[in-house]
């Protein structure tokens, strides 16, 4: 079906939103007809053929309160089940839009939408509709504008989707994850899908800044304005004027730090370091940290107000355990990869290098293994992976072991892998040192060294 020939209904309880979207589409369609009480929902729907409906998440009721829009969706979805649905939503309430997909809504738009953009959503549901296609979710890429950045978990396609929608925008975004989930990579991905890709892309580790280097690098310097200052300096916020700034393990910074970097952020000014004169900055800014959000929210380590101006929009990237589905995905990905890159033919895992990659814990997450694929890559001898060419790393597994344990010695954790490698292996050492890492020599200096 197209536009010109359609029924559109609007419901949301803000007036200026009604009017606004009845402007935009009264060119396009049929007829548009605006209600502002959900409660009128079912008597609308009986009088009228409507043919595809954009619905707020939010209102203002005693019904279900804080998850309206679903209870709303799910009555539209009893009474119309053919009808398309939209869900009209703000930045904070994302995480619950993605959850409308999967009780039947079509699509959701976020506020303050592009008109261009909200116009085309509406023709290519209806152009669907017409053409008999299943409307039940928006086809959502498997990646989010980064090869890298792979899977087909449903954990991952609802962050697919959710990256699809707000990288146009100009949302803050704080990513929060374990150490090698790839944060790095999703902010990367967001900037290549935002409307400043073609700007500057910078990325900061500012847990890893003292406080001087931390105004020297992020505001700049004059010449002269400390010791070692021989030259101005463009800080980083003005190098990614335009574009993106990331800021890197933004949980590790000291309560000192994150209240200069709130003033540049509600100020939208910097000062570079020996100057009194403030420089305008305009960039999107994506925070990354491996911190929890309860632990951050813990006043006495991270203000609220800087929480609330970094985080309009989060992430949340899962460890690898929790999709277990995209481990042989990303593997054969990571196996291609360093095939091209080392010169050796294709290849591919047999059944059971499968299995020992699905029955794996990766405490060290996609990042560990990256490195697991890529040494056997180099160590293997033909083109089928086995069992033995994958080599956990000692360091995650040890770790992960005595996770629970307090002040045991490295020199512990090594005799217990040791131990633990050799007991599994029968006693075959060869085997043993293969999965360790080491050579027979080394392994029995060990043995030596820990009298085992």
């Amino acid at each position: 079906m197209i536009l010109k020939k359609a029924t559109v209904l609007i419901v949301d309880d803000d007036p200026d939103v009604l009017t606004a979207v009845k402007l935009l589409l009264k060119p396009e369609a049929r007829e548009i007809i605006t209600e502002k009480n959900p409660e009128n929902l079912n008597w609308l729907l009986q009088r009228n053929e409507v043919d595809l409906i954009l619905l707020d998440m939010n209102f203002n009721s005693a019904i279900n309160t804080g998850n309206e829009g679903l209870y709303w969706l799910r009555k539209v979805k009893e009474w119309k089940p053919d009808v398309c649905v939209i869900m009209i939503t703000a930045y904070g309430d994302i995480d619950l839009a993605v959850r409308s997909l999967k009780e039947g809504a079509n699509d959701f738009v976020v506020k303050p939408w592009h008109n261009e953009k909200l116009i085309n959503t509406i023709k290519d549901l209806l152009d669907k509709k017409e053409g008999g296609a299943k409307t039940t979710k928006t086809p959502v890429k498997s990646t989010a504008g980064d090869t890298s950045i792979l899977g087909e978990s449903d954990v991952m396609q609802d962050i697919f989707y959710k990256v699809n929608k707000i990288a146009p925008t100009d949302a803050n975004i704080l990513i929060l994850g374990e150490n090698g989930t790839g944060k790095d990579l999703m902010a990367k991905a967001i900037h290549e899908r935002s409307l400043r890709a073609d700007k500057p892309f910078v990325k900061v580790d500012v847990g890893a800044l003292t406080d001087t280097l931390f105004e020297s690098e992020l505001f700049g310097h004059k010449k002269g304005a400390f010791t070692d200052a021989r030259e101005d300096r463009m800080g980083r916020f003005e190098e990614a004027q335009g574009g993106t700034l990331f800021l890197d393990e933004i949980g590790n910074i000291s309560l000192q730090q994150q209240a200069k970097l709130l003033t540049i952020l509600q100020n939208r000014q910097v000062t570079r370091l020996g100057t009194n004169k403030p420089v305008d900055v305009d960039i999107r800014l994506i925070c990354a940290t491996n911190v929890p959000l309860s632990e951050l929210a813990n006043e006495n380590k991270f203000r609220k107000d800087l929480i609330y101006r970094i985080n309009t929009v989060e992430i949340n990237m899962p460890p690898l355990r929790r999709r277990n589905e995209d481990i042989v995905i990303l593997a054969r990905h990571f196996a291609k990869l360093y095939a091209s890159k080392y010169l050796k033919p294709s290849m591919d895992f047999d059944a059971a290098a499968i299995n020992k990659l699905k029955s794996y814990n990766f405490p060290g997450n996609v990042r560990e293994l990256q490195y697991t694929i890529e040494r056997a890559v180099i160590m293997a001898d033909d083109s089928t992976l086995r069992p033995d060419d994958l080599i956990f790393s000692i360091l995650e597994t040890s770790t992960e072991s005595v996770a629970d344990a307090d002040n045991i010695p490295l020199s512990a954790l090594e005799k217990n892998a040791i131990l633990r490698v050799i007991e599994k292996h029968n006693g075959n050492i060869t085997r043993a040192a293969k999965e360790l890492g080491l050579t027979r020599t080394a392994l029995y200096r060990r043995l030596s060294k820990y009298d085992i």
